[in-house]
């Protein structure tokens, strides 16, 4: 099984770095798995308790839950994934049945952070994009995806999101095996990257057959 980690500040492209490899890869080869997915269940607290929360410092995530679902996958276990509700900041009480398949891709802020998560990593990925640009990408999504005003968006950039950026995401880019400058929009990385997946699945149907 290849395991694949793609970190980045938010709003660089991760996702979009992901999605592409899935769908020239095929959804059928390939499981995706966002970091976002594992932020810590918080119900032992009221919403007005969890709003104030640093959901940008690593600690914000289950990652021994993530290991262990990483671990399972690994060994041919399918997991049941939980589901983060970004409106209520908590995780829902239902959960995604995730298969098993030969290549796991992971992508999250801070996927190259956690050394427990890092070493089950075979190619490690960091996407380098412009401060400015993710800034105007993380306003956008989360105004219209995550129902988040402008003067709310602006302030936790300012407090959480900006210093956990400089303190633990872009030193973890020296962990990378690969940088792809402008996420999404490098289409040559991005062919060498899924180009390499691809060599990995050819060589699992061989041994497979």
């Amino acid at each position: 099984m290849l395991t694949i980690g793609i970190a980045g500040g938010t709003g660089s492209g991760k996702t979009t770095v992901a999605t592409s490899i899935v769908e020239a890869i095929g959804a059928n080869h390939v499981t995706l798995i966002s970091q976002d997915a594992y932020y810590r269940d918080r119900t032992d607290l009221p919403l007005e308790a969890r709003q104030l929360l640093n959901y940008d410092h690593p600690d914000s995530f289950d990652n021994e839950l993530l290991y262990k679902h990483l671990q399972q996958l690994r060994n041919g276990q399918a997991i049941d994934m939980p589901i983060y509700d970004f409106k209520t900041h908590n995780r829902r009480p239902e959960t995604i049945r995730v298969e098993v398949r030969p290549v796991i891709i992971l992508e999250g802020i801070h996927v190259l952070v956690e050394p427990s998560i890092r070493e089950l990593l075979d190619i490690k990925v960091f996407v380098d994009t412009d401060p400015d640009v993710r800034l105007l990408r993380r306003i956008r999504r989360d105004i219209e995806d995550r129902g988040r005003t402008l003067d709310s968006v602006y302030t936790q950039y300012l407090n959480t999101v900006k210093p956990m950026h400089d303190a633990f995401v872009e030193p973890s880019k020296r962990m990378a095996d690969l940088i792809i400058p402008e996420g999404g929009e490098n289409q040559i990385a991005i062919a060498l990257l899924t180009t390499r997946v691809q060599q990995f699945i050819d060589e699992f149907r061989t041994q497979a057959n």
